[in-house]
């Protein structure tokens, strides 16, 4: 198993990289002068051509794309070209704040979707079934960005139950969480679909396993077959599932934020694009990619520990 992780980690490693010179290079290849957006249209060719130098604009692509790979591996990100700060603290002071929405969407939405997922199987091809695969199939076609939008206009501005911006004052939990709940429930709800579906399918595989069908006969309960046997077999493809769709939850926070005006990655990246600042909008995605492959490879672990099987096949 050891052997797996350690494949896992350097595939990883090897795949971030990757993406992170392939984002380099687009972005940069954008139109625009960071140094005319940093220094203004009035600057002079001298001031202008010294921030380059300073920025290392003037070296050729190839070459600062090596640069940046480099000190990304020794935790730089780079200078925002705006106000001169490093992006590697700025990012690191956003960034609780999307992870902080990404989880708390993903807790309710796992707390939802496997008790229904539960549900659903235990009760195949009956009304209780199809509601939920019919409530599942709905929320699973709303993108998080919609979802909000229609968040917003329901229990923002027609019901005023919950706030339409912020994240609540600092220091005031209460208020705090009150104005997390209902981005949560944006980013969340799909999600409630996906794992419901997930379940239940596994489940119904599950127990129709002859060993299952061997407890049965020898009158063990259904509730205790289900959390001793059933349940830990099919909740691994959930995880797998959502190890691969972390990038998918962390793009719906994003999104989710700038809708609610909410401080974290999302309005810092939309903030630096509508400000064509290259050296911000790289680093946000940059860290949103790197958390999507530390998922995935957490994912694995997961995944490996539940069912060893599977780690000796890969």
């Amino acid at each position: 198993m050891a052997s797996y992780f350690i494949r896992r980690l350097l595939l990883g490693v090897a795949v971030l990289l990757v993406a992170m010179t392939i984002l380099f290079l687009l972005i940069y290849t954008v139109p625009g002068d960071p140094a005319t957006i940093a220094l203004g249209p009035r600057a002079s060719e001298l001031q202008k051509e010294a921030f380059r130098q300073r920025m290392g604009l003037d070296q050729p692509l190839v070459m600062q794309a090596l640069n940046f790979i480099w000190s990304l591996l020794h935790g730089d990100l780079g200078t925002d070209i705006l106000n001169q700060r490093p992006v590697t603290a700025m990012v690191l002071s956003a960034l609780p704040k999307t992870v902080l929405l990404a989880v708390t969407g993903l807790g309710w939405a796992a707390l939802m979707g496997i008790p229904l997922g539960i549900w659903a199987a235990m009760r195949p091809d009956t009304w209780i079934d199809r509601i939920i695969g019919l409530i599942s199939t709905s929320v699973v076609a709303l993108p998080a960005f919609l979802m909000a939008i229609y968040a917003l206009i329901l229990f923002s501005v027609q019901l005023r139950w919950f706030p339409s911006i912020g994240a609540g004052e600092p220091g005031h939990i209460g208020d705090q969480i009150h104005h997390l709940i209902l981005p949560a429930f944006a980013v969340g709800v799909a999600w409630v679909g996906y794992i419901a579906r997930l379940v239940r399918v596994a489940m119904l595989e599950t127990l129709a396993e002859p060993h299952v069908r061997t407890f049965q006969t020898y009158g063990i309960s259904n509730l205790r077959i289900v959390l001793r046997c059933v349940l830990p077999i099919a909740i691994v493809p959930v995880i797998s599932v959502l190890g691969v769709g972390m990038g998918n939850l962390l793009s719906g926070a994003v999104l989710v934020e700038v809708v609610f005006s909410r401080p974290g990655l999302g309005s810092m990246a939309y903030d630096a694009v509508i400000s064509r600042n290259f050296p911000v909008v790289l680093g946000s995605v940059v860290v949103t990619t790197a958390l999507y492959v530390v998922a995935n490879f957490l994912a694995d672990m997961a995944i490996a520990i539940l069912d060893p099987r599977l780690a000796e096949k890969g």
